[in-house]
């Protein structure tokens, strides 16, 4: 879709039009949908992610400026949304698992292993990365937005985002490193 058919329709959607805004819906559900997941890890999180999203934008749209494109907007509120999820389950988990069981988390990782899947390994060294080092790596790496934009989406410097890409990174290197020798 061309960048003046979607102003149109955000101009459409702040308008009023039900129309415009379900196509705007339609046109940006799977990035959303996949963005929110890249942090939650759970399908039916994402999808109540995705639909909260959906929500605030409409609710917001009359206030959306233009400043930033409407893509790292939809991003920055995805990311936000993501995050506060993962805020409310650490909360319910934290009433039932008082300590991290360090030893289920070695015996999945042995698990997945022994069944040769590569990517299980490193989606799974991805959610152990703390939550704003995840974030960048996934939409820096993952989703292929420039420094800047993941910048804008977070709403930090662009020296925060390169120095929680450097450490996220180096952890995940570190943690797969067994990986690189042929050894899974």
């Amino acid at each position: 879709m061309s960048a003046d058919r979607e102003r149109q329709l955000i101009l459409d959607a702040q308008g009023g039009s039900h129309a415009a805004f379900r196509e705007l819906v339609e046109l940006h559900m799977r990035q959303v949908y996949d963005l929110a997941y890249g942090f939650v890890d759970d399908h039916d999180d994402a999808d109540d992610v995705a639909q909260e999203v959906f929500v605030k934008v409409y609710h917001a749209l009359k206030s959306f400026r233009r400043e930033s494109g409407f893509s790292t907007w939809l991003y920055r509120i995805t990311s936000n949304c993501a995050l506060d999820r993962l805020k409310q389950r650490k909360r319910s988990l934290a009433r039932f698992l008082p300590m991290e069981d360090s030893h289920a988390t070695r015996v999945a990782v042995h698990q997945a292993a022994d069944q040769n899947e590569q990517s299980v390994l490193i989606e799974r060294s991805l959610h152990e990365l703390p939550t704003l080092q995840r974030a960048v790596v996934i939409l820096r790496h993952m989703d292929g937005f420039s420094t800047k934009q993941v910048s804008d989406i977070l709403k930090c410097s662009e020296g925060t985002v390169k120095t929680h890409l450097h450490r996220g990174l180096k952890k995940m290197r570190k943690k797969l490193a067994h990986l690189k020798d042929g050894s899974v």
